[in-house]
């Protein structure tokens, strides 16, 4: 897989290459195909790290159009999202946020886990996701007009979100809808191996105590292991570090602070590679 050169734009990144590799697994590409020909804003749900950032990135590369990806936290406000003036040569210069940009360009705009966004940064959204399919900036009293080749695609998760915040009703409900889950075994096996460089048998390995961690769930971890920790620890092992190191420091780490819990995954992987 080549390397992804981003570029900043205020808070984010743009996707300016090719060769992402993703495998699918139901039929979220030609769900997302037919929602970009149709103008409908799309809802990505499922946990950390099953692939929800690479699908976005794999339908920008299929539909050929831009992607702006912004990550979404909670001092991220509609001025991040819509723009601001700023100070140029002494001149104030109206900029473009990320949002505003993408619908002037008619590109893909991902707002990654937007639950975490303040609530006028969320609001500001939906004037483009119904039959307006607009913004208004009010600093420069300008509406801005999406193309039919922008799109709108937001994510969350909701078991994190559960405990945290939530989406409303009426923002969730301006949307289609597609929940992600971790691969199933022989799919996620062909993940680690495309991704990480390991041979199918470490592969195997790794996705054997991905599969185990998830199931213990008497440690009550407030995220399981995804399929990006399982990928990291096959480059790990691929670039020469013992696999039973490679996983406590890319698996047990990440997951918990907490000595029982770390103690039980690290005991399951002394016994499982």
């Amino acid at each position: 897989m080549q390397t992804l050169e981003k570029q900043p734009v205020n808070n984010a990144a743009v996707i300016a290459d090719e060769g992402v590799f993703y495998l699918p697994t139901g039929k979220e590409v030609e769900l997302c195909t037919h929602a970009h020909q149709s103008n409908i804003p799309l809802m990505l749900k499922g946990p950390t790290g099953c692939g929800k950032t690479r699908f976005v990135e794999y339908m920008a590369q299929q539909l050929e159009r831009e992607l702006i990806t912004v990550s979404c936290n909670e001092d991220t406000s509609a001025t991040d999202l819509l723009g601001r003036h700023l100070l140029q040569g002494g001149d104030t210069v109206w900029t473009d946020g990320p949002v505003t940009r993408a619908v002037r360009e008619g590109a893909i705009l991902y707002l990654d886990e937007i639950a975490e966004a303040r609530a006028d940064a969320i609001v500001v959204i939906h004037s483009l996701t119904d039959h307006r399919r607009e913004i208004f900036l009010d600093r420069t009293g300008e509406t801005v007009k999406a193309t039919d080749d922008f799109m709108l695609i937001i994510s969350y998760n909701p078991g994190y979100q559960r405990s945290l915040r939530e989406l409303k009703p009426s923002t969730r409900q301006r949307f289609a809808s597609i929940s992600f889950d971790y691969p199933k075994a022989d799919d996620e096996i062909k993940i680690v191996t495309t991704e990480s460089g390991v041979d199918g048998a470490t592969a195997k390995k790794l996705v054997n105590i991905g599969t185990k961690i998830r199931q213990l769930t008497e440690l009550s971890l407030m995220e399981s292991v995804s399929t990006r920790l399982l990928i990291a620890a096959g480059k790990l092992i691929a670039s020469g570090i013992p696999p039973r190191l490679a996983c406590v420091s890319a698996i047990a780490g990440p997951l918990s602070d907490e000595e029982e819990a770390t103690e039980a995954i690290t005991n399951l992987i002394e016994i499982s590679i």
